[in-house]
């Protein structure tokens, strides 16, 4: 237990409920539930730091189920062709302790945090999952997490969704259909 995490629950005289979470919510491992949650879900949030602690926060998606239960200690999803930066995998060479959150806004309305050391892996190395994940794209590399621990991520302000149909550009260089500048940044680059 981090113990930053206890000192503040001593200073906020949390400690007792933080006892009763961490004994009724936290395993040290993915249990039934779990795994078939993760089946269903089509995205993740990836938080990541480098040994400094400089951190990085990234999003996945695939189709259901791209991020696979190997086994109750293990999980691994697909990297695919992206902006070449490699942020997050740069972290994980460096620090390998990895943040997965999985949240569902559509069906259960419920997350799930998933806390483990990462290795990437090469595409090979997890040949019999080298399928076709995502229309048109093999993966480059697999990362592969050890599961440390797994807890739930309360629902009570998690909002509800309804999907939409959408045409989904997998594996596009077209800058526009990425978003192109959205945020303006050649432009404030130009004018600065």
């Amino acid at each position: 237990m981090d113990s930053g995490e206890r000192t503040l629950q001593h200073r906020y005289d949390t400690v007792e409920r933080a006892d009763r979470f961490y004994d009724q919510q936290v395993i040290d491992r993915l249990n039934p539930r779990m795994c078939e949650f993760l089946a269903r879900q089509e995205m993740m949030f990836v938080a990541t730091a480098n040994r400094a602690g400089d951190c990085d926060s990234t999003f996945r998606a695939g189709p259901p189920g791209f991020v696979h239960v190997l086994d109750e200690h293990t999980v691994a999803w697909p990297e695919y062709r992206g902006n070449g930066v490699h942020a997050s995998l740069g972290n994980i060479t460096e620090n390998p302790h990895v943040g997965l959150l999985f949240i569902d806004f559509v069906r259960d309305v419920i997350g799930l945090h998933v806390n483990g050391e990462a290795e990437i892996v090469p595409a090979e190395a997890l040949r019999d999952l080298d399928g076709e994940t995502v229309p048109g794209r093999r993966p480059e590399r697999w990362v592969r997490v050890r599961v440390d621990e797994a807890y739930i991520h309360c629902g009570k302000h998690i909002p509800r969704l309804a999907p939409r149909e959408r045409d989904r550009a997998w594996g596009t260089d077209d800058v526009r259909r990425k978003g192109g500048d959205y945020f303006g940044v050649q432009t404030d680059r130009c004018e600065a």
